[in-house]
């Protein structure tokens, strides 16, 4: 049986730093009232507000995490500006915001344009096709701080006070209609590498997958960028909703169940998910190779359930997703 635990991840520590770089953040905000630019206080959202008189600025931060290990054993860096992309601008239209900008950190132990050329030139593409400027950023040769390279982002987004999605609006009989991920994203590799080296050494990234892949070439599978079919329904900048969103969780670290509680917080509701797709086809393999317990496979990956959507107009999601080349459906309700 193999555990996130296991796997070298403990998520229990991992929440505790994360209160304690919230706590340091949330003391900084007094230092901005009644000025522009004050804090908007939003415990366990997904990206952080400031208010700036008629419209919120907003701001996040993730990275690609440990799926660029894959992408350097396999020499393929063309696919992970997507993740990168989709981590942060995934979050931030969790609120209605429109990601207007992303800037991007990429440390390394040595500068080699042959890695770089192909990173920049995927994360270009996918922000050019979302619409997404990239101002500026920091390229930092660490030499023997670091092994390998990290690559991490921050997102600035804009969303007005009256399309901002708190979850105030979501009422018990709400469908709740799960947007189908690709596979992995950016998050749970350290129990994927794990799982896959303990069954098939540390080559695992040229073992077989099937007939067309290898198991690196199935797991870089790069993700879905949702935020664009979203801002579609919701309305970008000084366009107005035509559906109405009561709630989206993005389904990151945490899982399914861990991102939705996240979006229902504040509302006393729960959510039946009757209607729960099978896990995707790569993550039910691992969970058979690596005997992986059922919940901690859903507290770790998104389970082929990239972003969750709480709203009543399916058949309008369905046809504005399907024009974005995603697949969608309807997974349970709100109770």
């Amino acid at each position: 049986m193999t555990t996130y635990r296991e796997s070298g991840v403990n998520i229990e520590l991992g929440d505790t730093c994360s209160q304690i770089a919230y706590n340091a953040a949330k003391a900084t905000f007094p230092s901005r009232e009644g000025l522009i630019g004050s804090a908007v206080i939003d415990d366990g959202g997904f990206a952080g507000l400031i208010d700036m008189g008629d419209y919120y600025l907003v701001q996040n931060d993730d990275g690609v995490g440990t799926k660029i290990l894959i992408a350097e054993h396999l020499q393929s860096y063309d696919t992970l500006g997507y993740d990168l992309l989709a981590m942060v601008a995934d979050d931030a239209v969790c609120i209605g915001a429109e990601t207007i900008s992303i800037s991007n950190t990429l440390d390394v132990d040595k500068v080699d344009p042959q890695k770089v050329t192909p990173l920049l030139n995927g994360l270009k593409e996918a922000c050019i096709k979302h619409k997404v400027i990239i101002p500026g950023g920091e390229i930092a040769e660490m030499n023997n701080m670091v092994n390998g390279y990290i690559w991490n982002a921050t997102a600035v987004g804009i969303v007005e006070k009256h399309k901002l999605i708190t979850g105030k609006n979501i009422q018990s009989g709400d469908l709740i209609i799960g947007l189908k991920s690709a596979g992995f994203r950016a998050n749970g590799f350290t129990l994927v590498r794990h799982i896959l080296t303990n069954a098939f050494g540390p080559d695992w990234y040229h073992a077989p997958y099937d007939q067309n892949q290898n198991w690196g070439q199935a797991v870089l599978t790069p993700s879905i960028i949702y935020s664009s079919a979203i801002l579609e329904m919701h309305g970008r900048f000084k366009k107005e909703p035509i559906v109405e969103i009561k709630g989206i969780a993005h389904i990151t670290g945490g899982g399914i169940h861990g991102n939705l509680a996240r979006t229902l917080k504040k509302t006393g509701l729960k959510a039946d998910l009757h209607t729960l797709p099978k896990p995707h086809p790569i993550m039910e393999k691992l969970i058979e190779i690596g005997k992986v317990p059922l919940q901690d496979a859903y507290n770790t990956w998104n389970m082929g359930i990239g972003m969750i959507l709480i709203a009543n107009d399916f058949d309008k999601i369905s046809e504005i997703c399907t024009k974005h080349q995603i697949q969608s459906q309807i997974i349970g309700k709100i109770v």
